[in-house]
């Protein structure tokens, strides 16, 4: 029996991408299946002259996609999982993870090729606190400045001569076919990747059954465990991207090892730690790796 599968998705293009990605997959496991692409503006997208932070967090971005499946108009939306807030409103779960791509940050410039290399007092570019508290930790002579927009738009800019070098998710650049944009991969050393980063996700309406077993086979089981723990962590620490937070986590012959970190933009202060377990505990480590943070004053960092 022939049946149309809708999917709402941001119109920018990593979002296209990311939706044509599950489009293609979803079509080449159920040939009589259609699968349709609603392109949404969403509220993120619309306003670009403010640091997202002020004008509501990365939930922006999805919004307008969930109150798209609400009113029947898309029965699943495609998100890039660091954009997914801990909490999923009620009525919505997420039904499928899959494969990450390369989670690392990566430093782009047209003229150097590295974040060593930069000049002292070099201007870089980057919108996200994160990224911005572990930069001024290598390099506190950098001039950080806010670069928002989507990923041509970012280089744009740097080929313009806006900046000097440009802070980019490795993901992006190569799902764009750019990959040669990236002068160096920063390591989870120097800068922890956002929690999720380089993953997506399906959300779903909650209980849907018949959509849950059709996007079963997508579901990647190791990256499942990775994001999984690092948004127990986050959904303890009640983070948002008000604050800088970091979480990575690897998976090793079913060891999984999960590294956070919290951080504050005004004073410096870095807190990191580090849990390891069996995988069938990624969420149990996600908690206990925050309540390590907090007890080392996580909690008042995330006050402000």
């Amino acid at each position: 029996m022939n049946k149309t599968l809708r999917i709402a998705t941001r119109q920018s293009p990593l979002a296209l991408w990311q939706a044509e990605y599950v489009q293609t997959r979803l079509e080449k496991l159920y040939p009589n299946l259609t699968v349709v692409l609603v392109e949404m503006s969403t509220k993120g997208d619309q306003i670009l002259n403010s640091p997202l932070p002020k004008i509501g967090g990365k939930g922006l971005f999805i919004k307008e996609l969930e109150v798209s499946m609400m009113k029947g108009m898309a029965d699943i939306a495609v998100h890039s999982m660091k954009d997914v807030p801990y909490e999923i409103p009620q009525g919505f779960e997420l039904g499928a993870i899959l494969k990450r791509e390369n989670p690392f940050d990566a430093f782009v410039s047209n003229d150097f090729s590295s974040i060593d290399d930069l000049p002292q007092n070099a201007k870089v570019g980057t919108c996200s606190m994160r990224r911005i508290v572990q930069l001024k930790a290598i390099r506190p002579d950098l001039k950080i400045l806010d670069l928002r927009g989507n990923i041509n738009t970012r280089l744009k800019k740097l080929d313009e001569g806006e900046f000097d070098g440009i802070i980019l998710a490795c993901a992006g650049l190569i799902r764009l076919g750019l990959e040669d944009r990236i002068k160096q991969q920063i390591s989870d050393q120097q800068s922890l990747p956002a929690i999720g980063q380089g993953a997506v996700g399906i959300e779903i309406r909650e209980n849907d059954t018949g959509i849950l077993k059709l996007i079963k086979p997508l579901i990647d089981v190791e990256t499942t465990y990775r994001i999984s723990a690092e948004r127990a962590m986050n959904a303890r620490l009640e983070g948002g991207c008000l604050v800088p937070i970091a979480g990575f986590a690897l998976v090793n012959n079913e060891q999984i090892t999960l590294t956070g970190l919290v951080g504050n933009v005004d004073t410096g202060v870095i807190l990191k730690e580090q849990v390891l377990g069996h995988v069938s505990q990624a969420e149990t480590l996600g908690v206990e790796l925050a309540n390590k943070l907090i007890s080392l004053g996580a909690k008042d960092i995330l006050k402000g």
